[in-house]
């Protein structure tokens, strides 16, 4: 009897264990056969780099644009992008909110958000750029296309964050979707910067200098009006590119890109917009993490946003300014691995810390200095590498 009823529970349990692992070995051809493929990934990965274009042309120039082109006021030209950073950080978790309460649709629940702002974006961004004939109401015009441009890229760009989680249920799958991503939108600012910067460098008669201005008996600030139509062209043409690229990317990520069904059991967990909200906001290391990146993204926006202005009007490098911004972007790119390097090796704090601390002696250079072309491209060149040293250590440790 005691044989007995050991050979059945040996046996049962060798059942059980079979059955088990044929269980897995099924669950495991399920999984592989759900892999995202090279094109998926890369079609997901294309789908990043409309807000990196878009983001780089507008950091870069748009403050030259409404100065030179648009010639409004710069007090007016401040508030202008005060107002719509301010209003972009007011709809990045309006829409969050909106989009984790929305409903599946047939082509999944991300993807109509992503598809109904692109033309909206593209639209917006397109009028950004356009110089009314009206003269009185410049500052209304470009006040408002902006904000309602900085909504629609919210409303397209936090659903493609959030549709890294629905287009596989393998976290390497994702983690290698991710890492596409990461490269294509760092390809995406030096397109951008370079697709803005070579159409519209140099077609303004800007001094380079104040004595030249004087000499000449104009104004710094002050264009001819052949210059100032070429400009206006000039940044039609370039527009209407980033324009095209954005609304192919977009067709890119769709036909490229399945969203993958949420389970129910995860739909029924949503908390309340309040408690999401104080779960976050309660959480140490998340704020010490968030502070950190607030101030270290205010410094690189001043720096990106003031740079050309600098280059243009203080050092006269009209005609190359262009040119040194791309070398930023490009020594960004390139030394990107090198910094992925260092983390690994001596640690996310030291890669941020020194990142951002190698840009400040060139900085103290370029103004303690006279103005010569080959120290403010050492200057770029420099700026570009400490750009590239804090991204990775940020993504790395959030």
């Amino acid at each position: 009897m005691a044989r007995g009823e050991g050979g059945e529970q040996s046996a049962t349990t060798l059942l059980s264990v079979k059955a088990i692992n044929a269980e897995s070995k099924a669950s495991t051809l399920t999984v592989r056969g759900k892999r995202l493929t090279f094109w998926n990934k890369l079609c997901y990965a294309v789908g990043g780099a409309p807000y990196q274009i878009t983001g780089s042309a507008l950091g870069f120039f748009l403050q030259i644009f409404l100065l030179d082109v648009a010639q409004l006021d710069p007090f007016y030209a401040s508030i202008i992008l005060f107002v719509g950073r301010a209003w972009d950080a007011i709809t990045d978790p309006t829409v969050g909110f909106l989009v984790s309460r929305s409903r599946s649709t047939r082509i999944g629940r991300m993807m109509p958000w992503i598809l109904c702002s692109a033309p909206f974006a593209v639209t917006t961004y397109f009028l950004i750029w356009f110089v009314p004939p009206v003269e009185q109401g410049k500052v209304v015009w470009y006040l408002v296309f902006y904000c309602l441009f900085q909504s629609m890229q919210t409303c397209f760009h936090v659903p493609y964050s959030a549709l890294t989680m629905f287009i596989s249920t393998d976290q390497t799958e994702r983690d290698s979707a991710t890492a596409y991503r990461m490269t294509i939108e760092v390809l995406g600012t030096v397109l951008g910067t370079a697709i803005q910067g070579q159409i519209v460098g140099g077609t303004s008669d800007c001094p380079a200098d104040l004595d030249a201005a004087e000499g000449r008996n104009v104004s710094r600030f002050t264009v001819s009006t052949v210059s100032l139509d070429e400009s206006k062209q000039a940044y039609m043409i370039s527009t209407g590119v980033i324009c095209i690229i954005y609304l192919l990317c977009t067709l890119v990520l769709f036909l490229g890109v399945k969203e993958r069904k949420e389970s129910e059991r995860y739909r029924g967990q949503l908390l309340t917009f309040r408690r999401g909200l104080y779960m976050v906001m309660s959480h140490e290391p998340y704020i010490k993490l968030v502070i950190g990146f607030l101030f270290t993204s205010l410094a690189f926006m001043l720096l990106e946003g003031n740079f050309a202005l600098f280059l243009t009007y203080t050092l006269g490098h009209r005609k190359d300014y262009q040119n040194i911004l791309l070398v930023i972007m490009l020594s960004g790119t390139l030394t990107i691995p090198l910094w992925q390097w260092f983390l690994t090796r001596f640690g996310k704090k030291k890669a941020v810390y020194f990142g951002i601390t190698w840009a400040v002696p060139f900085m103290i250079l370029i103004v303690s200095i006279k103005s010569k072309l080959i120290i403010s491209y050492l200057v770029s060149l420099a700026a570009g590498v400490s750009v590239a040293g804090v991204p990775p250590a940020v993504v790395n440790a959030s």
